[in-house]
C-alpha cells in the first residue's frame, strides 16, 4: 500500500468517524479490501474490527450490505455510526414495519444507504436480492463470521445460504469478521462463502491484563455454593456469570438477588423484549450482573466489564475464549475464573455421542434425485416429511458430503457422481461422524485447559495455534510456580506444520512443547501427542511442502 493510500485510509477515517489512529492490523485489512480481494479479519474483542468495513466503504461507490445474526446487534452497530455522525445507516429485518421498510428501500434507491444491515434470513428472499442487485452493492460483509461454520461453536444453518447471495450479487468484495476461529473454523469460512484470492489478517489474541484461574470441585452443590459467594465479593463491579442451561440462570439470578445483588438471568428462551430489557440495563449499569447462557455477549461492548465467571465448563475452547472476552475491554485488569467439575464435561460429551437420523437424509436426497431441475428449498415442504430445522440441517449435510450444491439463484440441485440416495446418505452420515469427533475431541481439550498444571495462557493461545514463548505470569498456575516445567515450542514440528498420522491421517501442528504436541487432524479432530512416542513409533511424518499456505498476514 503506498503512502497516499494510507493517507487517504487516515483522513476519512479521521474526518468521518474521529479516529486518529488505526492499528496496523486494520490498515492490512482495508489494504486488501482496496486491492479487490476478499478478506477474513479473526481480531479479538474490541480490536476495532468494523472500522475494517466502515473506512472502506466511504471510498467505493454503492452500498455496503451488513450480514448480522441478531437484530439487538443491527441496532448497536447502527446507534455506533449514527453516534458518529455518519448517516446512512439503515437495517432491514423482521421486526420492521411496513412502512419502516418501505423507507429503507427508499433510501437505497436513491443512493443514501451507505451500510445496509440484514440478517441471513432476509437475503434468503428473492425480492430482497433483486433489489439489491439493482444498486450494485460494493461491499459484502459477514459479522460474526463463525455463524457459518459447522464446525463453530455458534452454528447459524441460515449462513450457509450466503455464497450462493454472494454470487449472485455479483460477488462485490468480501469482508468475513469474527473474534475467534481456530484453524477448522477460517478454513471452513473461507469454503463456505466461497472467498476469492483472500488474505487473512489475524490480530493479537493475547489478554495480558485477564487473570486466568480454574477452581475445581467434586461435589455439585459445593461448586454451586462458592459460585454465589464469589461472584456476591466481586460483585461491587460488573461482570458476567456463564451457565450451562436456562433452569441455571434463574438458580444464580435468584440466589444473588437474595444476596443483595443487583442481577438478572438472560437466556435464548426469553422473549425478545425482556432480553433487550437485560441487555440494555447491563450497558447502562443498572445491573451489577447477568447471570447467562451462551446466547448472551455477542455484540456486547462494554469496556469495563471486571470480571467473567463460569459456573461449568462450556463444550469447547472457542466459546470459552470469546465469552472471557467481554472482560477488561478496556485494557485494565479483569479476572476470568472457570469453576469445574470433570462431571459437567461428561454431560457434554454424551449429549454429542447420538446417531445421526438418516431418514432426514433419505427423504431429501431421494426429493432432490427426483428432480432434473434445481429445486427452491421451501418446495421441499410437500416432498420430505419431516421439520424445517431436520430438513436444513440434512441439506447442509449432503452439501458437505458433495452430493448437493445450491446454485448461484438459491436452488438446490442434486449432484449424480454416480452416486445413489442410498450412497449419499453414506456419505452425510461419514460428515456428521467427522463432525461429532471434532466436537468431543474440543470437549477434551477443555478438560486439558482445566486440569493443566502449566500456564493457562500458553495452552489456551496454542489452541488457537497461537504460541507464548513463556509463563504467562498472571494465571493462578503461575503464581503457583507448576507453569515453570512448562517451556513452548519444538524443532521437529513447529506450529501450522501439516503432517500426516499413521493411523489417524492428515493434521496441522496447533501447539507444541518440549515433550508434546497437539494436532488438529482433518477426521479426528484434536489429539495431544507424546513427543517421545511420536519418534519412537515414528507415528508423523511431515507433509510435502510443510506449512499449510494459508494466506495470512502475520
Amino acid at each position: 500500500m503506498t503512502r497516499e493510500q494510507v493517507r487517504e485510509l487516515r483522513r476519512v477515517a479521521e474526518e468521518n468517524f474521529g479516529w486518529s489512529q488505526l492499528h496496523d492490523y486494520q490498515l492490512q485489512a482495508m489494504e486488501q479490501v482496496m486491492a479487490g480481494r476478499d478478506v477474513l479479519a479473526v481480531l479479538p474483542t474490541g480490536a476495532g474490527k468494523s472500522a475494517i468495513y466502515q473506512v472502506p466503504a466511504l471510498l467505493l461507490a454503492g452500498p455496503t450490505v451488513v450480514v448480522s445474526p441478531l437484530i439487538a446487534l443491527q441496532h448497536d452497530q447502527i446507534d455506533g455510526l449514527d453516534g458518529s455522525g455518519m448517516p446512512g445507516a439503515f437495517a432491514l429485518n423482521s421486526s420492521q414495519s411496513r412502512g419502516e421498510r418501505a423507507r429503507t428501500w427508499e433510501a437505497v434507491r436513491r443512493g443514501d444507504a451507505e451500510f445496509v444491515f440484514l440478517s441471513p434470513e432476509q437475503l434468503a428472499k428473492d425480492e430482497v436480492l433483486d433489489e439489491l442487485s439493482r444498486v450494485g452493492v460494493s461491499l459484502f460483509v459477514v459479522d460474526e463470521a463463525h455463524c457459518v461454520s459447522s464446525w463453530g461453536h455458534d452454528f447459524r444453518p441460515d449462513y450457509l445460504r450466503l455464497a450462493p447471495v454472494i454470487e449472485r450479487l455479483g460477488h462485490p468484495r468480501v469482508i468475513a469478521l469474527t473474534a475467534t476461529a481456530a484453524l477448522p473454523v477460517r478454513r471452513d469460512i473461507v469454503a463456505r462463502l466461497g472467498l476469492r484470492d483472500h488474505r487473512e489478517v489475524t490480530g493479537g489474541f493475547d489478554r495480558p491484563n485477564l487473570r486466568l484461574a480454574v477452581e475445581r470441585f467434586t461435589d455439585d452443590q459445593d461448586k454451586r455454593g462458592t459460585v454465589v459467594d464469589r461472584v456476591r465479593d466481586l460483585a461491587t463491579r460488573r461482570g458476567l456469570l456463564y451457565v450451562a442451561t436456562r433452569k441455571d440462570t434463574e438458580f444464580y439470578a435468584d440466589e444473588l438477588t437474595r444476596l443483595g445483588v443487583r442481577v438478572a438471568a438472560y437466556h435464548a428462551g426469553m422473549k425478545a423484549a425482556d432480553r433487550e430489557r437485560v441487555h440494555q440495563e447491563f450497558m447502562a449499569d443498572e445491573l451489577d450482573v447477568v447471570a447467562a447462557t451462551s446466547a448472551f455477549g455477542m455484540g456486547i461492548d462494554k469496556p469495563d466489564v471486571r470480571f467473567v465467571v463460569h459456573a461449568s465448563a462450556p463444550e469447547s475452547l472457542d466459546s470459552y475464549y470469546q465469552q472471557i472476552g467481554r472482560a477488561g475491554r478496556d485494557g485494565e485488569p479483569a479476572t476470568v475464573t472457570l469453576f469445574y467439575r470433570p462431571e459437567d464435561l461428561s454431560l457434554q460429551k454424551f449429549l454429542t455421542s447420538g446417531k445421526v437420523s438418516e431418514k432426514p437424509l433419505a427423504e431429501v436426497a431421494r426429493a432432490l434425485d427426483g428432480h432434473e431441475e434445481p429445486v427452491r428449498p421451501a418446495q421441499l415442504d410437500d416432498e420430505v416429511d419431516t421439520s424445517v430445522g431436520q430438513r436444513t440441517r440434512a441439506v447442509n449435510l449432503l452439501e458437505q458430503a458433495g452430493v448437493v450444491a445450491t446454485t448461484g439463484m438459491g436452488g438446490l440441485e442434486y449432484i449424480d457422481a454416480g452416486r445413489s440416495p442410498e450412497q449419499a446418505v453414506d456419505d452425510a452420515v461419514e460428515v456428521a461422524e467427522a463432525h461429532q469427533r471434532l466436537i468431543r475431541s474440543r470437549i477434551e481439550m477443555m478438560r486439558g485447559y482445566a486440569e493443566t498444571a502449566g500456564c493457562r495462557r500458553q495452552y489456551l493461545l496454542g489452541y488457537f495455534g497461537h504460541q507464548l514463548p513463556g509463563p504467562c505470569r498472571n494465571c493462578d498456575s503461575c503464581d503457583t510456580g507448576t507453569s515453570e516445567q512448562e517451556t513452548s515450542g519444538s524443532g521437529m514440528f513447529p506450529v501450522d506444520t501439516v503432517v500426516r498420522h499413521t493411523e489417524w491421517g492428515r493434521g496441522t501442528v496447533m501447539s507444541a512443547a518440549e515433550d508434546r504436541l497437539t494436532v488438529l487432524f482433518d477426521d479426528m479432530g484434536y489429539k495431544t501427542l507424546s513427543l517421545s512416542a511420536v519418534a519412537e513409533r515414528n507415528l508423523l511424518t511431515t507433509e510435502q511442502g510443510g506449512v499449510e499456505p494459508s494466506g495470512r498476514d502475520r
